[in-house]
């Protein structure tokens, strides 16, 4: 399968993804192609919803750099434990050349699995804590923009304008689908997966 990342407003960024019940080799190829996309996008995160896979993993690599710093497979990740607050920029695959300050926690847990099946557990902070957490958002169908408080979101009312009116227009000339027919693809992997 050859996978893309899917730009803002497309229906699938929204929706709350499935917990997977089962992982197979076609899975396991699935997030290969997900870490190259990524990195080939110079990401450091991409969450299945990206990729308009409606299922509950991301990949993650703070560094950014295929061979270097920690590579991720994340599947049915949880989020707990948030431990103080900071502000930084953030910015998204799905949203390109938009940037804005997100305040999260600064320290988090991760329950989660690996692609092999093994359990995750572990204290997470700075850099990596962020990213989990904005790829843990595209699980729930949220973007990193519904974080930011409303002067910021103000900033960001032109651009988020310019994607929808440029998406809707696709739409309109029969170069991308409905959000009828976009969502209705998605229970195919819901039925494999979850």
């Amino acid at each position: 399968m050859s996978l893309r990342i899917i730009p803002y407003p497309h229906p699938t960024l929204r929706v709350r993804s499935a917990p997977i019940r089962r992982v197979d080799q076609a899975l396991k190829d699935l997030a290969d192609e997900m870490l190259e996309l990524m990195y080939s996008a110079q990401g450091v995160g991409l969450a299945a919803n990206q990729v308009d896979l409606p299922l509950r993993m991301f990949v993650a690599n703070p560094s950014g750099v295929k061979g270097e710093g920690e590579e991720l497979v994340l599947i049915n990740p949880e989020l707990q434990m948030p431990r103080g607050n900071e502000s930084e920029q953030e910015g998204c695959l799905s949203l390109p050349g938009i940037f804005g300050q997100v305040k999260r926690p600064k320290a988090i847990r991760l329950s989660a699995y690996d692609i092999q099946g093994n359990s995750i557990e572990r204290n997470v902070d700075g850099f990596l804590a962020r990213v989990l957490q904005h790829e843990n958002d595209h699980l729930d169908g949220v973007l990193f923009f519904d974080r930011m408080n409303d002067e910021g979101r103000r900033e960001f009312a032109g651009p988020l304008e310019e994607l929808e009116t440029d998406f809707r227009s696709k739409q309109s000339a029969g170069a991308i689908p409905s959000d009828a027919d976009l969502l209705a693809r998605l229970d195919h992997w819901r039925e494999r997966y979850a």
